[in-house]
């Protein structure tokens, strides 16, 4: 596997190696011993694997207490995924980078404790999977608006995006509260 750092300190690229044939392919989604010879480390405790529409936001999401690393990757489709810094007293504090994943390309991307997560669908269905550090946890879940103008992230659509409820009233990043401290 070749690991890729990004312009954010702590999420990494992960491009797998792929052996295919004309039969089809093979490929290692997970090894914990290569994984944590990257700086991702578990234990993993939860995957979970949601299936969205097109046009589909599902984010900014984050837990404070037990804030959740994430090892995520597309099983089916293809998103914009993005990681959002919101650890207070970070030098990165509200940063954020967006990646394209997909069945294609078959990458996956590791999104330390600390950052709030969201993607939005760009095919007609997308099946995404992700490992998690710690449990779900309804009531130490945070939302960050996905359309936070001081964030500014580069969404790929803006029209009538689905978007639930929560997501639709979260507060800004200024506004939110119970974030993660950062610590170096």
């Amino acid at each position: 596997m070749k690991i890729i750092p990004t312009e954010l300190p702590g999420i990494l690229m992960i491009e797998p190696r792929v052996f295919g044939d004309s039969r089809g392919f093979f490929l290692e989604t997970f090894q914990v011993e290569r994984y944590a010879a990257a700086g991702i480390r578990g234990p993993f405790v939860q995957d979970n694997l949601s299936r969205s529409a097109k046009g589909t936001i599902r984010g900014l999401h984050f837990q404070e207490p037990r804030a959740q690393g994430k090892l995520v990757q597309v099983l089916r489709g293809t998103v914009w995924d993005v990681a959002v810094d919101v650890r207070k007293g970070s030098p990165h504090f509200g940063s954020w980078v967006g990646f394209e994943l997909s069945e294609e390309n078959r990458r996956q991307l590791w999104i330390p404790p600390g950052f709030a997560h969201g993607f939005c669908v760009l095919s007609e269905v997308a099946d995404f999977f992700y490992k998690c550090t710690d449990f779900y946890v309804p009531e130490n879940e945070a939302t960050v608006r996905w359309d936070d103008p001081a964030l500014g992230i580069r969404w790929p659509f803006v029209q009538s995006p689905l978007i639930s409820e929560k997501d639709r009233t979260a507060r800004t990043l200024t506004d939110a509260q119970a974030l993660p401290v950062y610590q170096p």
